[in-house]
């Protein structure tokens, strides 16, 4: 079993994380475990998750429906009514089962449930297992906005274990694939060189992948907890990619982006606006937008979306005063952080950074 130590907790991953997991769980002497997952994962992930679990505790399971949907304060609301109602306490504890949106609303719940109980998480997707694993960060969206509601509070433990990506669809797979990317666009040149041909890669050896990107985003965590400062750099792609992904789940009519999907035509346009601003060479910027429609499909923007989604840009965390600060690559391997963006060049970056070729 390997084990990268974050801040104050431990990520395990292999198999043998679950029972690292039951004798934490049973040193602790908790009077209750509540085991949050989501009707997928009960079915697909839940036999495999208790049968290597070893431990005396006794559990109750609450399932919740999956999607970014259900995300929000009235999921956190049923949660915590189940909760009080299976007689839950201070000395209980939450385990999460499921991908980022179970462990978000998890730790969420976690984090305030009388004032606080501890959680562990177990991530089955992907994006979950290299993003979610690592910082602390739980939330909720209200309405469309992304993660409008949360907290930093840090998990007890997380448990990795690539078993459960064998029940992911491949689309699943690539919207996690888009945040290792990210990580070594960010800070680790080599990394993106191995992952940018998706073709090339050996998926025996993701645990390998998994590792090195908790491991890259750990290190930039472990400098600045609570984002003040380096963290932003993980925002890459986040800035433009979640306006893009709120404005797709608030238009019924158009058709839901996963996570990693709208990223990655974030990572995209950044990319480009890193470019026109100086940062980066036009080699680079073709380089990665390349590989990036090479995996990821690009829709077609109209004018009147381009407009929809920057309005939905006012309500990026990350904003001072009304003013919107991105995050540039300098080269790829290396970013910075708090850089002023003009809402007219990022329209430009729509028109122009997903076609064929760069004016």
């Amino acid at each position: 079993m390997e084990i990268i130590q974050a801040q104050g907790y431990d990520v395990a991953f292999g198999n043998e994380a679950h029972q690292y997991l039951g004798e934490l769980l049973n040193q602790q002497q908790y009077s209750k475990l509540i085991i949050l997952t989501d009707t997928n994962c009960n079915e697909l992930c839940m036999p495999y998750f208790l049968a290597n679990l070893p431990t005396t505790v006794p559990f109750e399971i609450i399932e919740i429906e999956p999607g970014e949907e259900h995300k929000n304060l009235q999921t956190v609301e049923s949660v915590i009514q189940a909760m009080l109602e299976l007689g839950a306490d201070r000395k209980s504890a939450i385990l999460t089962v499921g991908g980022g949106v179970i462990t978000d609303l998890g730790g969420f719940v976690a984090s305030v449930y009388m004032r606080g109980i501890d959680c562990y998480n177990t991530p089955t997707t992907l994006l979950s297992m290299v993003d979610a694993s690592v910082g602390g960060k739980t939330g909720v969206d209200l309405g469309s906005v992304k993660n409008c509601v949360g907290t930093f509070s840090m998990p007890k433990l997380v448990i990795v274990d690539v078993a459960y990506l064998d029940t992911l669809e491949a689309a699943q797979l690539k919207s996690g694939y888009a945040e290792m990317l990210k990580h070594g666009l960010i800070c680790d040149k080599d990394y993106y060189m191995h992952l940018r041909d998706i073709r090339a890669i050996d998926f025996a050896d993701l645990e390998t992948f998994i590792m090195h990107s908790v491991a890259i985003k750990n290190a930039v965590v472990s400098q600045d907890p609570k984002e003040g400062g380096l963290r932003k750099i993980l925002n890459f792609g986040h800035t433009i990619g979640h306006a893009i992904e709120s404005y797709h789940l608030s238009e019924s009519e158009k058709e839901t982006l996963l996570h990693g999907e709208a990223i990655a035509i974030g990572m995209v346009l950044e990319a480009y606006l890193s470019m026109i601003t100086g940062r980066l060479s036009q080699e680079s910027f073709e380089l990665i937008k390349t590989d990036l429609m090479s995996i990821y499909t690009m829709p077609e923007f109209t004018d009147k979306d381009i407009e929809n989604i920057l309005e939905w840009l006012k309500f990026d965390k990350k904003n001072e005063a009304g003013e919107i600060k991105c995050v540039f690559l300098e080269e790829i391997g290396g970013a910075s952080f708090d850089n002023l963006i003009d809402k007219n060049l990022i329209f430009r970056a729509f028109r122009e950074s997903l076609k064929e070729g760069v004016k």
